[in-house]
């Protein structure tokens, strides 16, 4: 089997933490270059995991003839130029969620993945978990009926990442909204079949990254440096007569509520945790489902979609959904009134 040869573009935590053993633990990968804009923080990631080449410009790392993939594990306002880059040079990509920190950027990483017909896969590892898979499955069986309202939520009572690359703008794009409920958001509407979306109503507001007295076990910040929202919510119109309602938080004043759930007209499910409800002759019913296990991972699926010229296992198209709620949201939350997703 042909070994598949892998670049890094982005040496911090999420290349180390999630993207290195997740490429490693696949049988003949091999990571073979780092890049990072930080050439000293390339060369000390390299020098960790034993990785021959090493670049501070990322257009210089897709030029190499020997890579056939490349990860890229740049903050959120960063996954267009690489992303790019890569595809147009013949490489497949898995690039860190969100998509990108906006539709418009988003939007041109699907078309350079389609002029490109490499594979474009977005690091949402949700999808893969057995819980999802089973309800994916299960309503794809249509078992749930017609699915009419769903909820989303990612709200944590204290949680605040106060590295300043999360709290920037211009680095992350936004706060909670794009950083946890792209998770939920996006597991939630692939187990229901990716539902097209039609228009949006938001909120996100600024409560505790103002101030310097906020307890946080993840650390302190600066409140001058905190630009962008600490919890936000929105209702999502869907085609058909579905509605989900979205929740995120960093932090909150409210502690294990209800979570992720959809209702259909003939069953209904949460998810984590997983459990499934509907009538069965003259009786509710509540149950646990037989789990879908077995099946590939995160990074053994992009590979094997590689290996196998599979379509891409999270593909950019339907993130790109996810993107573009998130745009209204936040235009919403400006403006004060719902706006149209096109």
């Amino acid at each position: 089997m042909k070994k598949i040869k892998v670049g890094i573009v982005g040496c911090g935590g999420i290349a180390g933490g999630k993207h290195l053993p997740g490429h490693n633990g696949v049988k003949d990968v091999s990571i073979i270059a780092a890049c990072d804009i930080d050439k000293s923080r390339a060369k000390a990631f390299a020098k960790q995991h034993d990785i021959p080449h090493v670049f501070s410009k990322y257009e210089k790392l897709v030029e190499m003839d020997e890579l056939d993939a490349v990860s890229v594990c740049t903050p959120n306002n960063f996954h267009a130029g690489p992303t790019i880059a890569a595809l147009n040079a013949g490489k497949h990509v898995i690039c860190e969620k969100p998509i990108a920190a906006n539709a418009i950027d988003g939007q041109a990483m699907v078309d350079a993945q389609r002029a490109s017909g490499k594979i474009l896969q977005i690091g949402l590892q949700s999808r893969f978990g057995a819980g999802a898979r089973t309800l994916r499955k299960l309503h794809e069986d249509g078992f749930f009926g017609d699915v009419y309202y769903a909820r989303a939520m990612a709200m944590r009572r204290r949680g605040v990442p106060a590295s300043p690359s999360f709290l920037s703008k211009a680095i992350a794009g936004g706060g909670p909204l794009i950083d946890i409920g792209v998770h939920i958001l996006d597991v939630l509407l692939w187990m229901i079949g990716c539902p097209k979306p039609i228009e949006a109503f938001g909120m996100a507001v600024k409560k505790f990254g103002d101030r310097a007295d906020v307890i946080n076990p993840w650390g302190k910040w600066n409140p001058e440096d905190f630009e962008v929202e600490d919890f936000a919510m929105g209702t999502i119109k869907f085609e058909g007569d579905l509605t989900v309602t979205l929740e995120t938080a960093w932090a909150s004043h409210i502690q294990n509520i209800g979570g992720t759930f959809f209702m259909g007209d003939v069953a209904g499910a949460t998810y984590e945790p997983l459990q499934i409800y509907l009538d069965k002759k003259d009786e509710m019913v509540n149950y646990d489902p037989k789990l879908l296990t077995g099946l590939p991972g995160e990074f053994e699926s992009f590979h094997q979609a590689i290996r196998e010229d599979l379509p891409s296992p999270v593909p950019a198209e339907e993130v790109l959904n996810v993107a573009k709620i998130f745009d209204a949201i936040y235009e919403s939350a400006r403006i004060g009134r719902s706006v149209p997703i096109i």
